[in-house]
């Protein structure tokens, strides 16, 4: 979907937990300079204020429902018109949302990297270009305990339990069959410059 003259593009990139979808979101966005901005689609988990910390650690996070889609696509919708939004701050280890909104401005590229991009039907509605970000599962596995152990204060028991009973059933069911919505895959193991490159090269056409 080709958009309209002067209206901001809007690149979606999805894939797996620890695919290298946010690293690619990062340096692309860093590449393209003012040009663009980038939002985690992780910073839409639903605020869980209301429950308990032992509800929250039974929540089902990597299940579509556990993020606030509607609020996500609205944002985008501000984003092509022109307006500034308040983006959601996520604290991953007290599973609520931050007092202090993120202040974003609109630009010509607006990036957005998360699991269920491509899987929520509203969500993938508002890309003009989207991407899919493949990497193997022992790889990204591996990613993930580094990432929440050194990041996000987790014990390797946690992120390993948390692999087998949510992350890996909620792959198979929801994010491997996005990626055929996909307008282009790439590998989450390859060299990131050469990454941006083949996004910039089919951006190119859009922007």
């Amino acid at each position: 979907m080709v958009g309209a003259p002067n209206v901001p593009q809007v690149v979606g990139i999805a894939g797996g937990s620890a695919s290298g979808k946010s690293t690619l979101g990062q340096a692309l966005a860093a590449r393209l300079g003012h040009r663009a901005c980038l939002i985690e689609q992780d910073a839409y988990y639903r605020d869980q204020t209301h429950m308990t910390m032992a509800e929250r650690l039974r929540t089902n996070y990597d299940h579509p429902d556990a993020l606030e889609h509607g609020l996500l696509t609205t944002h985008l919708e501000a984003l092509a018109a022109g307006k500034e939004v308040e983006l959601p701050r996520y604290d991953f280890a007290c599973h609520t949302r931050a007092r202090e909104p993120v202040r974003l401005a609109p630009r010509d590229i607006v990036i957005v990297a998360g699991l269920h991009v491509l899987s929520v039907p509203e969500v993938r509605a508002r890309l003009d270009l989207s991407v899919y970000v493949e990497a193997a599962p022992d790889v990204r596995l591996a990613r993930r305990i580094r990432r929440d152990v050194t990041e996000r204060g987790r014990d390797l028991a946690g992120v390993l339990d948390q692999w087998l009973t949510t992350v890996r059933p909620m792959h198979a069911a929801f994010v491997e069959p996005s990626k055929h919505h996909a307008d282009m895959i790439v590998d989450g193991e390859g060299e990131i410059n050469m990454l941006v490159a083949q996004v910039q090269t089919a951006l190119a056409p859009l922007a």
